[in-house]
């Protein structure tokens, strides 16, 4: 089922005119009633799409720079919402949204949910936070406009998604694929079975995963697990999700104009190169954004997707750009660990990476925990039995060979990493030499 099959199955043609026609909107918009804009893009025109490459990146550091409500372009009695990131590394990112915004949310939503199979009278049970973090409030306004029923739970917990998880049976679950493996883990410890709960669908997203993850969660829940993207900046949940397919992510690209480029020197990239993926809003009225440079790593194709949609769908997301590791001068990014000690069925999707950087060359050490079963058939976890022994030599083997590193492979006894109840931590960097 497609949710707005005009929009959703329009020639190529058809779609950069309307891209065309709303980004010069956008600009002339933004132009006219932000000072920033203003100044960026003075009296830039596009003719044509490929025009676009020529105007200024916008930078998270510049939504930073503007807090609070510098990048508005409207009144502010005309916000009907704010949302905002957590601030961690500075001020927070605010997003605010028009009556208007708030309603092309709700429509770029129920089209990703449709494309995971959703449907009208489904119960949905969302295990993302609500509040100024934007997870929960897409998932369950998308929902709604479906005409789904929503049970808001939200994250955190745990005891209380079990119950109602057993209780409720939903056909759909929305949650960060780290938190949906933390449920099915705790209730297999308390003795339930998560792949009897009658879940349908996974509605995952809000961190980078692996097919190796998406292969646990299937495992565990017995469901089929559907990538989700957004970003709060842009939308927040909504930019893009798979269907059916899952041949990638179709980009809601009649309202998010998506580019690549290369992170290091901007410059645009073709079809299927990898690189930092810059978006564009093409209808969005409280903070419109011209070419944001959103961190995240993946790749574009415009090959037609079995489903019938046609829209630019990008690859999931390999990880962010300020998110590689870059040890004794080797690049990497965490999904690529992740992607490796998930191919080894004795291994449990739970890991954590350890960079020391108080030495003069890094070091990486990579935790991960045993499977329950490898665990019991060993009469009891020790780093020392020779079936474990064995396997983190095997393992190391195989991420030295995947990765081009030589890593510290540390098998921990199970439940000694950290539970995550929302976005997972996988990298801890400990102090640099002075």
């Amino acid at each position: 089922m497609i949710w707005n099959r005009e929009a959703e199955t329009m020639s190529r043609e058809a779609r950069e005119r309307l891209q065309l026609q709303r980004l010069a909107e956008t600009i002339a918009w933004a132009v006219a009633r932000v000072p920033f804009h203003r100044d960026r893009l003075g009296a830039a025109t596009v003719r044509g799409l490929p025009d676009l490459v020529d105007l200024p990146f916008v930078r998270k550091s510049d939504l930073r720079e503007q807090y609070p409500f510098g990048l508005l372009a409207v009144d502010r009695k005309d916000v009907a919402r704010v949302h905002a990131s957590s601030g961690t590394k500075g001020k927070p990112t605010v997003a605010a949204y028009t009556p208007d915004d708030l309603e092309v949310w709700r429509e770029v939503m129920a089209r990703v949910m449709t494309a995971t199979g959703a449907r009208r009278g489904d119960l949905l049970h969302v295990a993302l936070g609500y509040g100024l973090f934007t997870g929960g409030f897409g998932f369950h306004d998308g929902a709604e406009r479906i005409g789904m029923t929503v049970v808001p739970v939200s994250a955190g917990n745990t005891t209380r998604h079990h119950l109602l998880l057993q209780d409720f049976r939903p056909d759909a679950l929305a949650a960060t694929p780290s938190f949906a493996l933390h449920l099915a883990e705790t209730l297999i410890e308390q003795g339930g079975k998560p792949g009897e709960l009658g879940l349908r669908i996974g509605m995952f997203g809000a961190e980078p995963w692996t097919e190796g993850m998406r292969e646990a969660l299937e495992r565990a829940f017995g469901f089929r697990a559907f990538d989700t993207y957004g970003l709060s900046e842009i939308i927040g949940p909504g930019v893009a999700g798979e269907c059916e397919e899952r041949a990638g992510l179709h980009i809601a690209d009649d309202h998010f104009l998506p580019e690549i480029i290369d992170p290091a020197t901007g410059a645009s990239l073709p079809p299927g190169a990898e690189g930092e993926l810059t978006l564009t809003t093409l209808t969005k009225r409280a903070i419109p954004l011209i070419r944001y440079r959103t961190g995240d790593i993946t790749s574009l194709t415009t090959e037609p997707c079995r489903c019938g949609r046609t829209s630019v769908r990008m690859a999931r997301v390999k990880g962010r750009s300020d998110d590689m590791l870059v040890v004794k001068g080797v690049n990497l990014y965490p999904s690529e660990v992740e992607r490796t000690l998930l191919s080894v069925e004795e291994l449990a999707p739970h890991y954590q990476l350890v960079v020391d950087r108080a030495v003069t060359l890094a070091r990486l050490e990579v935790q991960v925990e045993p499977v329950p079963e490898l665990v019991a058939r060993c009469g009891g976890f020790s780093v020392e039995h020779p079936e474990i022994a064995a396997l983190r030599r095997r393992v190391a083997d195989r991420l030295q060979k995947a990765i081009g590193l030589s890593v510290e492979l540390t098998i921990v006894a199970p439940r000694t990493l950290p539970r995550s109840e929302g976005k997972a931590v996988r990298v801890i960097e400990r102090g640099r030499v002075s």
